[in-house]
C-alpha cells in the first residue's frame, strides 16, 4: 500500500485485510489471466508488484512464473512484515522471492522489468497515470504493465463515508480522509493513455456481485482498505473511534441489508494490460 499526499499514510492491518482473501485476490486472477507471455531473453524473468501488501498475490505470480525473480513493493512496514514472514525465499521452481520498501509515488525501475503489476493499489496514488512512461520505458522490450483498480467510489459503501467524514462533528478532524483514494481514470482514459505510449492495450471493467459473510460484512470489508485513513487519524481515541463506527456501521446496514445468504456487495474493478512493443 502507499502514501496519498503529505498527510501520514494510513497504518494497514494485513489480517483485517486477508479476511476477505478470496473476494480480493478474484480480480488478481483474473488479470493474471490476461498477461501475455513474458519476453525471452536467456534468463529469469524479472518481476516488480507495485502494492504488494501482505504479498499474498505475488505469491500468485511465483506460481505462474516459478524461476523469476520477483520483488514486492510496499510502503507500509506492516504489510512488508506480513509478506517477509508468510512468502519471502526460494520459490518452487528455483525463482526468487524478495519484498522491498517502495512509494508507487516515485517509484521508477532501476533495472529492466519483463512485467510491472499492480493489484488494487494505484488508487491510493495521485498522478499514477503520469508515471506509466517511466514504468513502460523500465520494461524489457515485449515486457508489460497490468495493473487491476477499484472503481465502485461513487457506492454507498464511498460515497456515504465521504459524506459522514464531512459532516461538522467530524470534518475538523478528518478533513477529506474520506476521499483520499479517488485517484482512478476512467477506462477509456487509461485505453488513451497507454496507446498513446506505443503499447499494445486491453482494458476492461467488471462488476464482481459479491456476497460476503457476517454480521456488518461491508463495514468489516472496508476496516480493511477505505477505512485506514480514517481509523489512522483518529488513532488511538477509542471513543472516537466507537462513534464513528457506530454511526458509519448504521448507514451501511441501511445501504446493504444482510440477506438470508450474506450481504451482495457489487463490486466495480478496471483492468489493464499494455504491452511494450517487441
Amino acid at each position: 500500500m502507499y502514501s496519498v499526499d503529505s498527510v501520514v499514510a494510513p497504518v494497514w492491518d494485513p489480517r483485517q485485510y486477508l479476511r476477505h482473501a478470496a473476494h480480493r485476490t478474484r480480480p488478481f486472477l483474473d488479470l493474471l489471466h490476461r498477461i501475455p507471455p513474458l519476453p525471452g531473453h536467456g534468463g529469469p524473468a524479472r518481476i516488480a508488484d507495485l502494492g504488494c501488501g501482505p504479498g499474498n498475490v505475488t505469491a500468485l505470480l511465483a506460481e505462474r512464473w516459478p524461476d523469476a525473480h520477483i520483488t514486492g513493493f510496499d510502503l507500509s512496514p506492516e504489510m512488508l512484515e506480513q509478506a517477509e514472514k508468510d512468502w519471502a525465499g526460494t520459490t518452487s521452481g528455483g525463482g526468487w522471492l524478495d519484498f522491498r520498501p517502495a512509494d508507487a509515488a516515485h517509484w521508477t525501475p532501476a533495472e529492466p522489468y519483463d512485467l510491472i503489476v499492480s493489484n488494487a493499489a494505484l488508487q491510493w496514488v495521485p498522478n499514477h497515470p503520469e508515471s506509466f512512461a517511466s514504468w513502460i520505458d523500465g520494461l524489457r522490450p515485449g515486457g508489460t504493465l497490468a495493473f487491476q483498480v477499484p472503481a465502485n467510489f461513487t457506492s454507498p459503501s464511498h460515497a456515504l463515508l465521504g459524506e459522514l467524514c464531512a459532516l461538522p462533528e467530524w470534518r475538523a478532524r478528518l478533513h477529506d480522509q474520506g476521499r483520499r483514494f479517488v485517484h482512478i481514470l476512467e477506462p477509456a482514459d487509461y485505453l488513451a493513455r497507454l496507446t498513446a505510449l506505443g503499447c499494445e492495450t486491453d482494458v476492461w471493467e467488471t462488476v464482481y456481485c459479491q456476497l460476503l459473510q457476517g454480521e456488518d460484512a461491508v463495514l468489516d470489508w472496508v476496516k480493511g482498505t477505505a477505512l485506514r485513513p480514517v481509523l489512522t487519524t483518529l488513532g488511538d481515541d477509542h471513543e472516537a473511534v466507537e462513534a464513528f463506527l457506530s454511526q458509519y456501521r448504521a448507514l451501511l446496514r441501511d445501504a446493504y441489508p444482510q440477506g438470508p445468504n450474506g450481504t451482495v456487495f457489487p463490486f466495480r474493478r478496471v483492468f489493464a494490460v499494455a504491452r511494450k512493443p517487441g
